[in-house]
């Protein structure tokens, strides 16, 4: 599987209880992260509510969504 870029759907693998974000919640890629590691900056959107929730997360964090399955929450 390629690593996500900017723009790309996808979605959370583990939680994350301080942000109060839980495994399988749906984000967009705002940008990446090279140094000194590998990493993604996400905006999660909450369903029912304008929220977002931006979040750096490692690459073991997410998965890739494939366009045809990916669903943005609140488009």
């Amino acid at each position: 599987m390629r690593t996500p870029h900017v723009d790309d759907v996808v979605r959370l693998t583990k939680d994350i209880p301080e942000l109060f974000l839980s495994r399988g919640e749906i984000g967009v890629v705002c940008s990446t992260w090279f140094s000194p590691v590998s990493a993604l900056d996400v905006e999660f959107s909450r369903v029912g509510t304008d929220r977002q929730t931006r979040a750096l997360v490692s690459l073991e964090q997410v998965e890739l969504e494939e366009p045809q399955d990916a669903e943005i929450p609140g488009v």
